[in-house]
C-alpha cells in the first residue's frame, strides 16, 4: 500500500519536526508536484522552516516526489469541485497508485469517498504506529499537540478520540 500526502500533514509534522515517522510507516510515501510546490517552494519562498524539513525529506528520498500521469481523473475533478490543484493531484494520484490519500480536509475527503479513493488522516498513521510499537503512545500525543500547538485543526471530539485510543495502546 501506498501513501500520498496532502499539504497539511506534511506542514505539521514538519512544524513539529516529525517527519522522521514517516521512515516507520514502510510503504512508498508519495507527494504529488502540486502539493510540493505549495509546502516546499511557496513554503521556502515565505521563509518556513517546515518546508526546509519538508524540502530535505523529499531529497533524503524518504518521500518520492510524483507527477500524476492520468490526467483524466484529475482535469474531471479540477473542474467540477472545488478543490485545489494540489488536493485534486494527491486524490488523483492516489487512486492512479492504488493507494491512500493522507490529508486532513473534510471536503477533500468527502470528494475522495465520492470518487472511491481511500483517505486517512493524519492522526490515523500516527495511530497506526503507536499500535505497531514503532512510536510510543506518549510520543503520538506528544507529536499529535505539538501539531495542535502550531495549528493544526483538531476538533475537540477528535482530539479526544485520539487521546482515548493512545490510552488503549499504551502498555499499562
Amino acid at each position: 500500500m501506498t501513501f500520498v500526502f496532502d499539504a497539511t500533514p506534511l506542514i505539521y509534522l514538519g512544524k513539529a519536526d516529525r517527519l522522521d515517522v514517516l521512515e516507520n510507516l514502510r510503504r512508498e510515501t508519495l507527494v504529488p508536484n502540486p502539493v510540493y510546490e505549495e509546502v516546499v517552494h511557496r513554503g521556502l519562498r515565505k521563509g518556513y522552516v517546515d518546508a526546509k524539513r519538508v524540502n530535505q525529506f523529499v531529497r533524503d528520498g524518504a518521500l518520492q516526489q510524483r507527477s500524476v500521469e492520468k490526467p483524466t481523473r484529475f482535469e474531471r475533478l479540477t473542474k467540477e469541485t472545488k478543490l485545489s490543484a494540489a488536493d485534486t493531484a494527491v486524490l488523483s494520484l492516489a487512486d492512479e497508485v492504488d493507494g491512500t490519500a493522507i490529508m486532513d480536509e473534510s471536503y477533500g475527503r468527502e470528494i475522495a469517498d465520492t470518487e472511491g479513493v481511500k483517505t486517512r488522516g493524519t492522526a490515523y498513521f500516527l495511530l497506526l504506529l503507536a499500535k505497531r510499537g514503532d512510536i510510543d503512545a506518549g510520543e503520538a500525543r506528544g507529536i499529535i499537540d505539538v501539531m495542535v500547538d502550531s495549528g493544526w485543526h483538531c476538533s475537540t471530539d477528535l482530539y479526544a478520540d485520539i487521546l482515548r485510543k493512545l490510552e488503549e495502546i499504551a502498555p499499562e
